[in-house]
C-alpha cells in the first residue's frame, strides 16, 4: 500500500536569485540583509524573472513560507514597503495589456466560445493532439506551483464578500478543498497526478525550474487575493478559471490517456471536467452576479480580472509552445 506524503508537510528552500530585486529579497530573508528599496523596482521588467521571483517569494511568506525563515518575517516592515512597488509595476503592465473593453458578463461569455477545430495557440489543444509525455511532465511540473495551492488565494476574498456572493464562493471552495475529505482535496489530486508521472510532489519543488511566465499566473492570484481593493479582480480571475477549466481539462485528460499516463493522473482532469462545469454556472450566476448586484461599481474590475488572467496565461502558453516546437525544454533547468 502506497503511503501518501502530504506535499505541504514542510516548507520549501529559498530559491536562487535571478537579479538584484530577487537577490535582495532572498538575502534579507536568508541573512538579514537590508531589503531593496522601492525605487529599485521602478524600472524593472514587470514580467521578467527578477521581479516575478521577488514577488513570488514575498507572497509565499503568506502561505507555506520557507525553510529556515521565521514565520514572523511575513510582516517584516521593510519587505512590506518593497512589495507595493513590485505590485504596482505588475499592475501597470497588466492594465496596459488588458484595457477595459466590455462588461464582466461579456468578458466571461467570450471565454465560453470554443474555437472551431485545432487552436495552434492553445497548450491544451497541442497536448491533446501532438503532445509528448515529456511535454506533459513539464507542463505539470510548472503548473504544480499553481495547483498545489490551487484554492488558497481565492479564499482570501471570502471575508470581503457577503450574502449570495459569499455563500456561492464558499460552496465552490468547499468542493475545491475536497468537500470535507482530505483525499479529495484538489491539490492532493494534483499531487497524485504528479506521482503518476514520476514527478516530485513536494510543494514548491519546481520553483527553480519555473520561468517568469509560470510565476506570473500564481502571483496574479495572490496580488488580487491579498488586496481588498482588488476583490472584484479576484472574482473575475476565479470566474475565468472556472469557465475555461472544463474544455481544457477534457483535452488534458485525453492527452494523458493517449500518452499512457496512470489513472491518478487522468483523475485530476476528469474531476475538473465535471466539477468545474457546475462551478462555472454557480460562479457566473451567484458569485459574479451576487457581487455585482451588491456592488455594481466593481463591474469593470471583474472584467479586468478576466482579461488579466488571459494575459498571463497566454504568455505562459507562448513560452511553452515556442520551446516545444523547437524540440527543447521550456524549463529553466531540465
Amino acid at each position: 500500500m502506497t503511503v501518501f506524503v502530504e506535499p505541504r508537510h514542510r516548507s520549501p528552500e529559498l530559491p536562487d536569485a535571478r537579479g538584484d530585486l530577487s537577490g535582495g529579497v532572498i538575502a534579507a530573508l536568508r541573512a538579514g540583509a537590508a531589503a531593496p528599496s522601492p525605487q529599485e523596482a521602478r524600472d524593472a521588467d514587470a514580467y521578467g524573472d527578477d521581479l516575478q521571483l521577488a514577488l513570488y517569494v514575498l507572497y509565499e511568506l503568506h502561505y507555506q513560507g520557507f525553510a529556515a525563515v521565521a514565520d514572523e518575517r511575513e510582516w517584516d516592515p521593510a519587505l512590506l514597503t518593497l512589495r507595493p512597488a513590485l505590485e504596482q509595476r505588475f499592475l501597470e503592465a497588466l492594465r496596459a495589456d488588458a484595457p477595459p473593453r466590455e462588461s464582466a458578463q461579456e468578458a466571461l461569455a467570450a471565454l465560453l466560445v470554443e474555437p472551431a477545430g485545432h487552436d495552434e495557440s492553445s497548450v491544451s489543444h497541442h497536448l491533446q493532439r501532438d503532445g509528448e509525455l515529456w511535454q506533459l511532465r513539464e507542463y505539470v511540473a510548472l503548473r504544480s506551483l499553481y495547483h498545489l495551492k490551487e484554492a488558497d488565494p481565492h479564499a482570501w476574498v471570502i471575508p470581503r464578500l457577503h450574502g449570495r456572493a459569499k455563500a456561492a464562493m464558499v460552496a465552490v471552495e468547499f468542493d475545491e478543498f475536497g468537500a470535507g475529505r482530505a483525499e479529495d482535496v484538489h491539490a492532493r489530486l494534483f499531487a497524485d497526478l504528479m506521482a503518476d508521472l514520476g514527478l516530485e510532489t513536494a510543494y514548491g519543488h519546481y520553483l527553480p525550474a519555473a520561468p517568469a511566465e509560470a510565476l506570473a499566473p500564481v502571483n496574479l492570484m495572490s496580488l488580487f487575493g491579498l488586496h481588498r481593493a482588488l476583490r472584484g479582480a479576484l472574482v473575475g480571475h476565479f470566474a475565468s478559471v472556472e469557465a475555461t477549466s472544463p474544455p481544457g481539462s477534457r483535452r488534458l485528460a485525453e492527452a494523458l490517456r493517449r500518452t499512457g499516463a496512470g489513472p491518478a493522473a487522468q483523475r485530476f482532469y476528469d474531476e475538473h471536467v465535471e466539477a468545474d462545469a457546475v462551478h462555472e454556472q454557480v460562479v457566473r450566476r451567484d458569485v459574479v452576479g451576487g457581487l455585482l448586484a451588491a456592488e455594481p461599481a466593481l463591474d469593470a474590475q471583474v472584467a479586468f480580472g478576466v482579461r488579466a488572467t488571459g494575459v498571463v496565461e497566454d504568455r505562459l502558453g507562448a513560452r511553452l509552445l515556442d520551446a516545444w516546437r523547437q524540440g527543447r525544454s521550456a524549463l529553466l533547468a531540465p
